[in-house]
């Protein structure tokens, strides 16, 4: 019987979540062109692995390119050349959108969401510029239930971001194919394939409340060890007449 190295075994596991990912939630579809949204982070390169291999072996057939945007008044340093080599390694195409913001316009808003505004903005652009009907994030299962947790605390909703989006006034469809994949198992990967980190120097970042909710997560999982999926299972499975009446 062969014997599997840990980064195979960690790989095959990655794999069979993201493809029951995307059987699951319908994700990918004939003729499909797909944007993927490079950030840098270990996330986004990892997606390019994924979607790039399943591109080229798997039906049905799709297409992909990789667009990662530079914030011109940010000084987020990214290494374009290491990022256009792990797209192209995986047979992906690479563009790079310059854009700006100016925080003053809207001071409503925190410059946080403005600069990621303008960066969704941009992936609709590009998108749209290459025919593109689909953009995959890089999203995974930790990121979905943080959410969940972030918007039952601060918003007073139950939601999250789903597998698959439609969004008609655009007429694009938002993809998150990692959507079962463990983060856990992605730090892995970035390890044993080394991703390369790429500096982050924002004047605007602060300590998130995300970071604090990760915790919380992980102090579920002490608790129960299938919290996750437990979690994960109550999104669709919303028992109304256990639950109290809508105020008006």
């Amino acid at each position: 019987m062969a014997k599997f190295t840990e980064e195979e075994i960690t790989l095959r596991r990655i794999e069979k979540r993201f493809n029951k990912g995307v059987v699951q939630y319908g994700l990918i579809e004939e003729g499909d062109k797909i944007l993927i949204g490079l950030s840098g982070g270990k996330d986004s390169l990892a997606l390019i692995e994924l979607l790039g291999k399943r591109a080229q072996i798997y039906k049905p057939r799709f297409s992909v390119v990789a667009v990662h945007v530079v914030m011109k008044n940010i000084p987020y340093k990214s290494d374009l050349e290491y990022l256009r080599a792990h797209a192209e390694a995986y047979k992906v195409p690479f563009v790079v959108y310059e854009t700006e913001f100016d925080p003053t316009t809207d001071t409503r808003k925190s410059p946080c969401f403005l600069c990621s505004w303008n960066r969704r903005k941009a992936l609709f652009t590009v998108a749209k510029e290459h025919g593109c009907n689909k953009i995959a994030l890089g999203h995974h299962m930790d990121d979905i239930l943080e959410t969940l947790l972030m918007n039952m605390t601060y918003q007073g909703a139950f939601s999250t971001m789903p597998p698959r989006l439609v969004m008609r006034k655009f007429d694009m469809t938002i993809i998150r194919p990692m959507c079962l994949v463990h983060e856990a198992d992605l730090i892995e990967l970035a390890q044993f394939h080394n991703y390369r980190k790429q500096v982050k120097n924002c004047p605007y970042e602060a300590q998130s409340s995300r970071s604090d909710v990760k915790g919380i997560l992980k102090q579920l999982e002490a608790l129960n060890p299938e919290a996750r999926y437990s979690m994960w299972n109550s999104m669709t499975n919303i028992q109304e007449e256990l639950l109290p009446d809508k105020l008006d």
